[in-house]
């Protein structure tokens, strides 16, 4: 059947072929290891290289004017799994209802991160669209795990549709 010295061996010959693997893996990273030894020996110019064509940059203003608060509702449904839209009732995060205009750390019984509760100013839609652009970054050391919304129109949709709930 299967006795020690077969299990020996077949463990043996495991082992050297990982040995034998890893030694190869080894002597081939030595072998093409690239490294960079200074400027480049040439440069190949390529016309129209430096023609950068220029990014025309739309007002928020504009997008937010044409936003769908339709969309805007199908976009809060990210936002839904911990803010509720009902006032006074806070969930994981602040209730969002009557956001836009509202002070910033002003939602009734909600615990705010030091962060945002020594922030000033009101939510304005250009405050909010930078906020959920990446909340980490505009708020460092909120409690908001959420990655943000990197799409401009996202945003203004999900602000129009914010806005548009408390007329």
């Amino acid at each position: 059947m299967f006795d020690t010295m077969t299990f020996t061996k077949a463990a043996g010959g495991i082992c050297g072929a990982l040995l034998v693997f890893l030694l190869g893996k080894w002597a081939a990273e030595e072998l093409y290891h690239v490294e960079s030894h200074g400027e480049q020996a040439y440069v190949i110019e390529v016309e129209g290289a430096d023609d950068v064509a220029e990014v025309e940059e739309v007002d928020f203003e504009t997008i937010l004017a044409s936003a769908s608060v339709e969309a805007g509702a199908r976009v809060f449904r990210k936002c839904s799994a911990c803010h509720q839209l009902v006032e006074g009732e806070n969930g994981a995060g602040p209730h969002l209802y009557g956001v836009v205009g509202r002070e910033k750390a002003a939602a009734e019984g909600f615990g705010y991160s030091d962060t945002l509760a020594s922030m000033e100013g009101a939510w304005t839609p250009q405050n909010l669209s930078d906020f959920l652009e990446r909340p980490s970054s505009y708020a460092p050391g909120t409690s908001m795990g959420f990655a943000g919304l990197r799409d401009i129109e996202e945003r203004a949709e999900v602000i129009a549709y914010l806005d548009s709930l408390d007329d």
